[in-house]
C-alpha cells in the first residue's frame, strides 16, 4: 500500500496488461460491515479527474453509512496511477475499469454492485455492463449517470473540430484546448477519437438489464442535455429515470446536486 486518496484511506495498487503495457492502477476498497448485504458501489470517473474528487469522496461517505463496500480508482494517466495520459482510450480504461472491478469482487466481495459514472465515467459503465454480462458472475443491480457523456469522441468531439484541430491531430496526433476546470489543458489525441468509435453505444438499443438513473445539468456548457435526453431514447428496455437540473452545470457538484446523486445511489443499493 501507499499514498491516499481524497478521504485518507490509502490507496493499493493492481496491475493491469503486460509488457509494455502494463500499468499500476490506484485503488481504494471500503470493505463492508460483517452481514450488510447491500449492493456495492464502484466509482467511474470522468476525463482528467480522480478518486479524490468530490463525488467520489461523497459516494464513499455514502457507503460508510450505509455499512456496503465501494471501489473508487484511477485510470491509467490519472491521479495515483501510473501510465501517460496520452496512451489512455476507452478500451484501455475500460480493461482497467473491468480489472478493478473483478478484484474488488474478489478482495471485498463486490459482486452485486451499483456503477455510478461520471460524464466520461458514464460512457465506460455502459460498456463495462455489456463486458460483465459476457465474462463474470459480477450482477450489476444498478446505474448512476451523471452528466453521462456516451461517445463524446463522435459526438461530441469530432463534429465539431476546427480546421487547426484537425491539422494538429493529422500532423502530430494530438490537440489541446483550454478547460475552465483547471490550468492545464485538455489533450484529446487521435488514438482517443480513433478507438473512440470501436466503443459506440449511441448505435442501437442499450440493454443494461437494471434500473438507471441519469442525472443532468440543463446548464452543462460541455455536454447538452439533449444529449441525455438521447441517451434515454436507446435505453429503451430499461427502467429509466431522467433527472433535469435546470441549473444544474457539468460538475454537479453541488451540495443540492451531491444529494440527488447520493439518493439515487442509495435506491438502487436497497434495490428500490
Amino acid at each position: 500500500m501507499t499514498g491516499a486518496n481524497g478521504n485518507g484511506q490509502a490507496a493499493e495498487f493492481i496491475t493491469v496488461g503486460a509488457g509494455d503495457a502494463a500499468r499500476r492502477i490506484a485503488i481504494a476498497l471500503q470493505p463492508p460491515a460483517a452481514g450488510n448485504d447491500l449492493a456495492h458501489f464502484v466509482w467511474l470517473g470522468g476525463y482528467r479527474s480522480d478518486m479524490s474528487g468530490t463525488k467520489a469522496v461523497e459516494l464513499a461517505g455514502l457507503a460508510a453509512r450505509l455499512g456496503t463496500g465501494c471501489l473508487r480508482f484511477d485510470y491509467s494517466g490519472h491521479g495515483a496511477s501510473g501510465g501517460a495520459f496520452v496512451d489512455g482510450t476507452i478500451s484501455r480504461w475500460l480493461e482497467e475499469s473491468l480489472a478493478a472491478i473483478k478484484h474488488a469482487a474478489g478482495a471485498i466481495g463486490a459482486r452485486r454492485i451499483v456503477l455510478v459514472g461520471s460524464s466520461m465515467g458514464g460512457w465506460i459503465a455502459l460498456r463495462a455492463v455489456a463486458e460483465l454480462a459476457r465474462q463474470s458472475d459480477i450482477d450489476i443491480v444498478g446505474l448512476v449517470l451523471i452528466a453521462p457523456a456516451p461517445d463524446f469522441t463522435s459526438e461530441l468531439i469530432e463534429p465539431n473540430l476546427t480546421d487547426a484541430e484537425r491539422t494538429a491531430l493529422a500532423e502530430r496526433g494530438q490537440f489541446e484546448e483550454p478547460t475552465p476546470y483547471g490550468p492545464d489543458p485538455n489533450i484529446y489525441t487521435l488514438k482517443l477519437i480513433e478507438d473512440g468509435r470501436n466503443n459506440r453505444v449511441l448505435t442501437g438499443a442499450i440493454e443494461t438489464g437494471c434500473p438507471v438513473h441519469i442525472l443532468q445539468g440543463m446548464a452543462d456548457p460541455d455536454v447538452p442535455y439533449a444529449h441525455a435526453v438521447r441517451l434515454m431514447e436507446h435505453l429503451s428496455g430499461d427502467d429509466v429515470v431522467l433527472t433535469m437540473i435546470r441549473d444544474g452545470d457539468h460538475r454537479l457538484s453541488r451540495p443540492q446536486d451531491i444529494a440527488k446523486i447520493l439518493e439515487a445511489a442509495e435506491t438502487l443499493a436497497r434495490g428500490q
